[in-house]
């Protein structure tokens, strides 16, 4: 049994930066994509970071290209996400999520992650 836990979550201003944690355990194997996502209310969940961990292959949306990193510890079952400068609109529920991947190209599919945690919320103000 595979489970995911997020972290670091909170209130912020607007210009401020938070670091969000992704803790997996169980058996998960070290060939696997790990997804963040995000969903505001009313609006549909978005794929804004993923990480290939055994070779640290990154991807980003544009909305957060340039302030948001991902980053993962040296096993590959902790994985990071770097928020810098927050805008408002960033304002959302944060989810990380896995998936065994023999290829990166797997990745790309984001209705195929198989893993999600319960996630933690990020509240930006002006």
């Amino acid at each position: 049994q595979v489970q995911l836990m997020e972290s670091g979550g909170g209130s912020v201003q607007a210009g401020g930066a938070l670091r969000l944690s992704c803790v997996a355990s169980g058996n998960i194997d070290d060939r696997k994509c790990v997804g963040w996502f995000r969903q505001a209310p009313g609006k549909e969940r978005e794929t804004i970071a993923r990480i290939y961990t055994p070779r640290g292959i990154t991807n980003y949306a544009d909305s957060v290209k340039g302030r948001f990193t991902i980053s993962q510890d040296v096993t590959g079952n902790t994985v990071y996400l770097q928020l810098n400068s927050l805008e408002t609109e960033d304002t959302a529920t944060y989810y990380c999520a896995a998936r065994p991947a023999p290829t990166p190209f797997l990745c790309t599919l984001r209705h195929s992650y198989t893993y999600w945690g319960q996630g933690t919320q990020v509240t930006v103000s002006s």
